[in-house]
């Protein structure tokens, strides 16, 4: 049996859709595979489910939507085992799987490796792995719950991974000497997600290094201004520091490993 988060809520089993049931089910399924092999109360439940508008029959649907998914996908293996189980605890519930039934789970391991990968500066190993997690991924996370109203911090929290994940792909890429072939990928994420002052370190020194100074200070220029609209500050010591560098035509900018000392 086989989840997928990254994207819409889907299961799978030898390779057929599973059905999921309605909204609630969904959900409180989904809540789960963010929180596997982990105990969670029946309130916290609830709280993922209806927030403050909690009605009074909440524990009764809880536990009703949870039986109804144990039909649905607790379908034992060829050892007679069920690889995933929904057990019952005296607060809650916790979902037995293994990390790799989970699209999220074998996310957090790629990303474990690329990690291992850029600290012994292994930028290829690096790449491949990095775009295997990327990959995972089918559009926003939980799409469709996201779409009926769910917001929950943790879904913040996948989508970072995603973002660093991107990053430190990039990294491996820039010190490969790809500049010209990520410099278009890094426009477009900049353009998602302007206030991100990592990905904009990571956009200048690919514009300036491939001979694009200007472009590399309107990207600086830009990020500022969206940092003080939104937030009402401005960028970070490493990027003004940054700007000088580009400014002045720094040798720095083109030194061996400055992608590690400048943008990363």
């Amino acid at each position: 049996m086989r989840f997928s988060v990254l994207g819409p809520l889907t299961a799978n089993h030898d390779g057929k859709g599973v059905p999921l049931g309605g909204l609630r089910q969904r959900t409180a399924l989904a809540f789960l595979l963010l929180h596997p092999n982990t105990s969670v109360s029946t309130q916290r439940l609830i709280g993922a489910l209806w927030g403050a508008n909690e009605p009074t029959t909440a524990r009764k649907s809880v536990q009703n939507a949870l039986s109804r998914l144990r039909k649905a996908f607790l379908t034992p293996d060829q050892s007679g085992e069920a690889p995933v189980a929904l057990r019952t605890e005296s607060r809650g519930y916790v979902l037995r799987i293994p990390p790799e039934h989970i699209d999220l789970g074998r996310h957090h391991l790629l990303l474990e490796r690329g990690a291992r990968e850029l600290a012994d500066r292994s930028w290829e190993a690096a790449v491949r792995t990095l775009r295997e997690a990327l990959g995972l991924w089918r559009g926003e996370v939980l799409a469709d719950l996201v779409e009926a109203g769910i917001e929950w911090p943790e879904l913040a929290v996948v989508r970072e991974a995603r973002w660093k994940a991107l990053e430190d792909r990039i990294v491996a890429d820039l010190m490969l000497g790809r500049h010209r072939e990520v410099v278009a990928e890094l426009g477009l994420a900049a353009d998602a997600e302007p206030v991100r002052e990592r990905l904009c370190r990571l956009h200048m020194v690919a514009l300036y290094r491939t001979g694009r100074q200007t472009d590399a200070l309107e990207v600086y220029r830009r990020t500022r201004s969206v940092l003080a609209e939104r937030f009402g500050t401005g960028p970070g010591p490493r990027l003004r520091d940054l700007e000088q560098y580009v400014l002045a035509h720094d040798p720095e900018l083109t030194a061996p490993g400055a992608v590690l000392r400048l943008a990363a």
